[in-house]
């Protein structure tokens, strides 16, 4: 295979990952990123889970109702700010259009087969590195408080187990018997067996001295201000210094990603989706299996002996600022679910926020674009970028290396709206 200069744009998990396994391949990689090496990007304070369970797309029957129910409450898990864009109208309109049983019949499949692929990534990695970012395997259990909920969860797991993937409904007896170290008030729960999850700093680290030691070059605090093109090819990106340039290019921007396809005069509908977290240092007490609070949409994840709270989604633009009320809504519901825990244990843990790519139909943007030979597009995860990121990585490196892609990607591709 003969070697190729690779650029990717983003350091975040999928241009980690997609130099990974270029560097594996045998080219020779460089990472151009906005931020300094020890900058807090979207991929550091996610939840911290690898979740072959989330096989539902973002846009899903019903999504838009409950959606516009969750936007009257100013503390609740979701919002979408309004505002004149164009953008912003054109990704809700065909979220609206996406969000249908027939889109979940085609794209489950899609991300069920790559959230198992990218499991058996996550465990070679950690056999390789001697699972030095925490990898832990004991499920993932959805905490339902009120029957209503349970009944829809039930739903879903008849659904999963449908797929493939295995799920059991457990009474709270049952779900206490898999959660012993905490008192739970609950109506019941669903157990996903196959989930796992892992500490994202350390991920990131683990994956960073890995390019280091291959010989891959990060070149930070440098923004692309453009793009250099000849016919169907990229042939460098524009810099405040030198243009770069390489044989092929990845474009792994996060939520940035729409903004820098604009300059080829591509059409990537994507909004940034906030979320926040909360670690707690020393917890009062600490699970061993990591867990979601239904209703309330936030997952609870044990990171080592620290445990962490994240969720939300606010479209609100490229705003990352920190929005008191929905940090209210969090530390108001965590008690409901878990009476051990209550609001005063967050008086002095920081807030962390970060903007997920979103595109309006809950599926990646991964593969080459018809309009330039040499580029490929990997965004668009929403809140699976960490879960995804070893096997988007790997088709990258599949698709840069003229290989056929050992996953199905077609309803991936990023011409879908062009």
């Amino acid at each position: 295979m003969k070697e190729k200069r690779l650029i990717i744009v983003g350091g975040g998990v999928i241009g980690l990952c997609s130099a990974y396994y270029a560097m594996q391949r045998g080219h020779r990689v460089t990472i151009v990123d906005r931020g300094a090496p020890d900058h807090d990007c979207c991929s550091l304070g996610n939840a911290g889970l690898v979740s072959p369970s989330h096989i539902v797309p973002l846009a899903a029957p019903g999504m838009v109702s409950l959606g516009l129910r969750m936007m009257l409450n100013p503390e609740g898990p979701f919002s979408l700010r309004p505002r004149l864009s164009f953008e912003l109208f054109n990704w809700a309109w065909k979220f609206f259009r996406a969000s249908s049983a027939a889109h979940v019949l085609r794209g489950a499949p899609v991300l069920r087969d790559l959230s198992l692929a990218s499991r058996r990534c996550f465990e070679e990695l950690a056999e390789i590195s001697g699972n030095g970012f925490g990898l832990v395997k004991k499920g993932l259990l959805v905490l339902c408080r009120t029957e209503r909920a349970l009944i829809h969860e039930s739903a879903t797991a008849i659904y999963a187990n449908g797929l493939g993937i295995e799920a059991q409904v457990l009474t709270p007896e049952e779900t206490a018997r898999r959660m012993p170290e905490l008192e739970l008030s609950i109506a019941g729960s669903v157990y996903f067996p196959i989930d796992c999850h892992l500490s994202p700093t350390l991920f990131m680290g683990t994956m960073t001295r890995e390019l280091e030691r291959g010989g891959v070059e990060f070149v930070w605090n440098t923004e692309i201000n453009g793009w250099r093109t000849s016919g169907r090819r990229v042939t460098g990106v524009v810099t405040g210094t030198d243009p770069l340039s390489a044989d092929e290019f990845v474009l792994a921007g996060g939520a940035w990603s729409s903004r820098l396809a604009s300059g080829l005069g591509l059409r990537l509908p994507m909004q940034a989706g906030k979320g926040y977290s909360l670690t707690l240092e020393h917890p009062k007490r600490m699970p061993d299996v990591s867990s979601i609070l239904n209703e309330a949409r936030i997952a609870v994840t044990p990171m080592g002996s620290k445990l962490r709270f994240a969720g939300t989604m606010e479209i609100v633009g490229m705003d990352s600022s920190i929005n008191a009320a929905r940090i209210r809504g969090i530390l108001k519901s965590i008690p409901k679910y878990f009476p051990d825990f209550s609001e005063r244990d967050f008086r002095e843990t920081p807030v962390w926020s970060g903007l997920r790519p979103c595109s309006p139909d809950g599926l990646p943007y991964l593969g080459r674009v018809r309009n330039f030979e040499n580029l490929c597009i990997a965004t668009g995860h929403a809140m699976l970028g960490l879960s995804l990121g070893p096997i988007t990585g790997k088709l990258v490196s599949e698709i840069v290396s003229g290989e056929s892609p050992s996953v199905s990607i077609e309803l991936l591709s990023p011409d879908r709206y062009a």
